[in-house]
This record gives C-alpha cells, sequence and structure tokens, in this order.
C-alpha cells in the first residue's frame, strides 16, 4: 500500500512563506510540514511515497529524490479530486491519501491502517477546540462529518457545526476494493457530468475530494470514519502557521 500526497497547490494564503517554495516546506518545530507527514506515515508502515506536484514540483523532486512524483500540470485550474486523479495508476493496491498543509501524528496513521474497512477517514472528534483562536479560517470553512457510529453520512463544508462529529482531516485510507469503488465512482462522474456543474463546484475538475465522498455515500459505498480526538493542525493561512509554530510541538 502507498501513501499519496497531494501537494500541487501554490499556498497563497500562506504567503510570503510560499513565495518560491511549495507550502508543504513551511517548517513547524523545525521540520517542514512535509517531513512530519512523511514521518508520521512511515511509522504506520507506508514508505512508499507518490507526491503529486504542480507549483514548484523541480524544488520538491531536488529535495525529496526518492519519492515517486506525479505533475499536476493544470494546478492552476484544477482541484484537489483531479489532484488525487493524477496519481490513479498508483492506487490498483490500495493507498492512504494525504493533503500535504497538515500536520498529524503517528497515531493516527495507525489507527487508519487497523481499520477493517475499504474507505476510512480520519476525523478529529475535538476540532472546534482548533477553530478558538482562528478568525483568518473559520469553521464554515472547515470539512465537516456527521457519521452514525462510525459510518459516514455526511461530509460537507455547509454541514452546520453543531450537527458534526467532527472534521475531516485530509488523511484517507483505501484498500485495494475501496480504490475500486473510487475509481469506478470517478470515471462515471466525469463522463455524467462532463462540462456541468458537480455538487456546487462548477465542475468536477474545480471539485473538493469530499463531494467524491459525499458522491460515494450517496451511491450507497459505505464510507467509515476513526475518531482521533486532536493530534492534527491544519496550516492553511499565515494565522494558522503561527499558531503551529506555538502548538504543535507542545
Amino acid at each position: 500500500m502507498k501513501a499519496i500526497i497531494i501537494g500541487a497547490g501554490r499556498g497563497r494564503r500562506l504567503m510570503p512563506l510560499t513565495a518560491d517554495c511549495p507550502k508543504c516546506f513551511a517548517e513547524v518545530g523545525g521540520q517542514r510540514i512535509l517531513d512530519w507527514a512523511v514521518a508520521s506515515l512511515a511509522e504506520g508502515g507506508l514508505r512508499e511515497v507518490v507526491f503529486i506536484g504542480g507549483w514548484q514540483i523541480d524544488r520538491v523532486r531536488a529535495e525529496y529524490p526518492k519519492f515517486t512524483y506525479r505533475h499536476n500540470a493544470e494546478w492552476e485550474r484544477n482541484n484537489i479530486l483531479a489532484s488525487l486523479f493524477c496519481a490513479e495508476d498508483m492506487m490498483d493496491d490500495g493507498f492512504v491519501c494525504s493533503y500535504a498543509d497538515i500536520l498529524y501524528r503517528p497515531s493516527i496513521i495507525a489507527q487508519l491502517m487497523q481499520s477493517p474497512h475499504d474507505i476510512t477517514l480520519a476525523v478529529d472528534t475535538d476540532w472546534r477546540a482548533r477553530y478558538v483562536h482562528r478568525t483568518a479560517h473559520p469553521e464554515d470553512d472547515g470539512e465537516k462529518v456527521r457519521s452514525e457510529g462510525d459510518r459516514v453520512v455526511q461530509v460537507a463544508r455547509d454541514l452546520p457545526s453543531e450537527q458534526a462529529q467532527g472534521e475531516y482531516l485530509g488523511v484517507a485510507r483505501f484498500t485495494a476494493a475501496g480504490a475500486r469503488f473510487l475509481r469506478e465512482h470517478y470515471a462515471r462522474v466525469r463522463a455524467q457530468y462532463d462540462g456541468q456543474p458537480f455538487r456546487g463546484a462548477a465542475s468536477v475538475e474545480q471539485a473538493y475530494l469530499i463531494l467524491m465522498f459525499q458522491e460515494l455515500i450517496d451511491c450507497g459505498v459505505p464510507v467509515h470514519m476513526i475518531a482521533t480526538h486532536g493530534g492534527y493542525l491544519e496550516v492553511d493561512t499565515t494565522e494558522d502557521y503561527w499558531l503551529a509554530v506555538q502548538l504543535w510541538q507542545a
């Protein structure tokens, strides 16, 4: 099973930290965000990393030569879902996918790897505590999750906070069967919504990954979650970055 890190975007909300380097190169606690992710994945047994790059991909190639790379040449015109599928050929044996702008503990990967389900999302059930000091990234922006037990029934930004059991971290595990479900439904969606809006996005190319999760759920594909109770920080804005510098190692 491979780890697929989605890191094609520019990260303009982290300027000037991303003026001449990828977002995941920002340093927290003496290491790049990317280094923290790679270490957590490796502790969970995921040592083969596929990196999907766009902005400044050559910088990543030069400094992480052991990665396998897929280039999202359209990174300025598409979004996370399309970016993930730049590595579709790496999905056959199952994979764990991760956003590149997040910090998370190895214990989260360990929990994911123990899941008996085909599609499992890592969900922070202590998520609202992280938003207390985040003015540039409010709760409305969170990828919120509603569940029944460990079965995910809704994942959406517009889900009211009081109805959410947690927030999707940006890390998910797909077994080989789960990857097959994802690929089959993505191919169907691409054909069905060609040139049309998709679940509120202007197009499939502009869609977030969570819109595909909801498509799977609504089509009857089981999507489950593991609850992480913290151990996670998102670094989306400069405010997030300075909060991470203060809080991560603590």
